[in-house]
């Protein structure tokens, strides 16, 4: 057994007396000074491992390269790619990036146990499955909870601390970093911490680049991770030298605590953090990676991405739920399209003699811009900052601020919502101050007829009668709903005089039933988002008939959309 200086028995020891946490909390903050120096602090992602535990989620091989190559892009320190030997795509995977992949930053982890009990790492088959995945860092699940060592391990303590020991040598003489994941670790700490504590030092004498505590089930809170890890440093650092008590921190937000709960044991002296893009991970998710270098390096002024890193964390995590193929969360901290966007005119007024006064960091800091939001709520500081935003300067116009603040507010109490729709906004404003875009046709009539025939069947077909320029055109078309119909009856008609049509694409259609309004009758609401390749914009209609209300979505779109090309 590792050392002989730390002895553990089962009886539990008493808890550090108040005083002592009282002086432990005290030194929060000269630790983070003093501890994450000389470029020792390792951000370590997991989202190829653990965040591909998600339900619903599922990354080809092809997919987790390419997520690994924006993780690098970002500059994390490690990238854990899965669990060779045990999930044959994991094993394709540590195949193809040893000959596909070229970090510029980070270093590939390939994911495991430590040995069995009763055998040796280097005949292990498990152990000897991630040697030959060729990943230069190795890391290592281990039993810290007494508990999980008798009743799932199914052996004695004694033994699980030479399973560690063997599997971080073997590690070593192979010429691989080694990291341990202490599993359960604060449930073992709360139910033995003497034991707990032994396994932690085990793994850091056997020479362990660092040992992770895990709060595995994500039950915990704050207070609980800075009161163990304190007493845990202080049981540690009273045999062991302090620079070689090296501490990470792996959350799972069960209690939505992860990210506070990984800053927490940060602020305690751990020089280690874990946790996955966007959050990613099993039940509720893990700790959000880029939230936690996001405070890091904004709010306790700690440098753990290279230069540029930063800058790129919105791109990033867009990037990575694109290929997840999950929709980005909008509400995200620092990477969210709403995190900072401002709807309360009260807080557009303030941010428009100053934004700091409402955002608590530059956003463009993290890659992301701040939104100012025009709704019923909007006054005329909301809509001179949108305008501005959408490159109308109303500043020296209040007739005009006054006008249009008037127009959305009669338009929002009908249902209509510029938050969503800023090309409708802009068409709005436009029309106000220069009279409006130009139109490329003026409508005379639409009809749609959708035939449905016995065999099921169904067949949607639009008729437009257009001005275009002076001239009548009349056109037909067949799509497989009436909108789709509409659309094509509608390019059908203009692609001649206006072929810049093909460059447009319908990229996302929402319709939502306003509330207070229930039945076939009700009031509709359409979103229509459309895109040139480069860029995308939404417009809304709103009308008691769908497809009325998609009609006036759809003529926007391709109204903006071709001023937009022509412009």
């Amino acid at each position: 057994m590792a050392g002989g200086l730390f002895r553990w028995s089962r009886t539990t020891v008493q808890a550090v007396p108040a005083n002592a946490q009282q002086q432990s909390r005290n030194q929060l903050e000269h630790n983070v000074t003093h501890t994450h120096t000389g470029g020792e602090f390792h951000v370590f992602d997991t989202t190829l491992r653990d965040g591909a535990q998600m339900e619903g989620l599922r990354y080809s091989v092809a997919d987790k390269l390419a997520v690994a190559e924006l993780l690098d892009e970002l500059g994390v320190d490690y990238i854990e790619g899965g669990w060779p030997g045990a999930i044959p795509s994991d094993t394709e995977f540590f195949a193809r990036a040893a000959e596909e992949l070229n970090f510029k930053h980070a270093k590939l982890v390939a994911f495991g146990m430590t040995r069995r009990a009763g055998a040796t790492a280097e005949t292990d088959p498990g152990y000897r499955a991630l040697l030959d995945s060729r990943a230069p860092v190795l890391c290592l699940v281990a039993k810290s909870d007494m508990r999980h060592v008798e009743q799932a391990l199914r052996t004695t303590p004694e033994e699980n601390l030479e399973m560690i020991t063997d599997s971080v040598r073997t590690g070593r003489e192979h010429g691989r970093e080694v990291f341990i994941d202490c599993e359960h670790f604060f449930d073992g700490f709360r139910h033995d911490p003497e034991y707990a504590t032994l396994v932690v030092r085990t793994a850091l004498e056997a020479g362990a680049e660092a040992v992770v505590l895990c709060d595995t089930n994500g039950g915990r809170i704050p207070s609980d991770i800075t009161e163990a890890v304190t007493d845990l440093r202080r049981r540690l650092e009273a045999d062991l030298p302090p620079e070689r008590v090296r501490l990470g921190m792996h959350a799972q937000n069960d209690t939505g605590c992860a990210v506070a709960n990984t800053i927490a044991a940060v602020q305690a002296g751990v020089m280690h953090v874990q946790g996955t893009a966007n959050g990613y991970g099993e039940r509720p998710g893990n700790a959000n990676l880029f939230s936690v270098v996001a405070i890091l390096e904004t709010q306790l002024g700690m440098k753990v991405l290279p230069d540029g890193g930063l800058e790129n964390l919105t791109r990033i995590s867009h990037a990575v739920a694109e290929i997840a193929n999950m929709a980005p969360d909008e509400h995200a901290p620092y990477t969210g399209h709403a995190a900072f966007a401002h709807k309360a005119g009260l807080h557009a007024s303030a941010i428009k003699a100053d934004p700091a006064l409402y955002n608590h960091i530059e956003p463009t800091a993290v890659g992301n811009d701040m939104r100012i939001l025009v709704t019923e709520m909007a006054g005329r500081a909301s809509v001179e900052l949108k305008s501005r935003e959408l490159g109308v300067d109303l500043s020296e116009d209040r007739d005009a601020q006054d006008r249009i603040t008037a127009r959305v507010k009669e338009l929002e109490s009908k249902g209509w919502s510029f938050e969503a729709a800023d090309a409708s906004f802009e068409l709005l404003v436009r029309d106000e101050v220069e009279g409006g875009l130009p139109r490329p046709f003026t409508l005379d009539t639409y009809r749609v007829i959708v035939d449905h025939d016995p065999d099921g069947e169904t067949v949607a077909e639009a008729t437009v009668r257009l001005d275009v320029d002076g001239d009548r055109v009349i056109a037909t078309a067949e799509g497989n709903g009436p909108v789709n119909a509409l659309d094509a009856a509608l390019r059908k008609a203009l692609s001649e005089r206006h072929p810049r049509l093909a460059e447009l694409t319908l990229s996302d259609f929402k319709v939502r039933i306003l509330a207070g309004s229930t039945g076939t009758d009700a009031v509709t609401r359409v979103l229509i988002s459309m895109s040139d390749g480069r860029h995308e914009w939404t417009t809304v209609g709103v009308a008691p008939n769908i497809i009325e209300a998609s009609w006036n979505a759809l003529c926007d779109g391709l109204a903006y959309g071709l001023n937009r090309r022509r412009a």
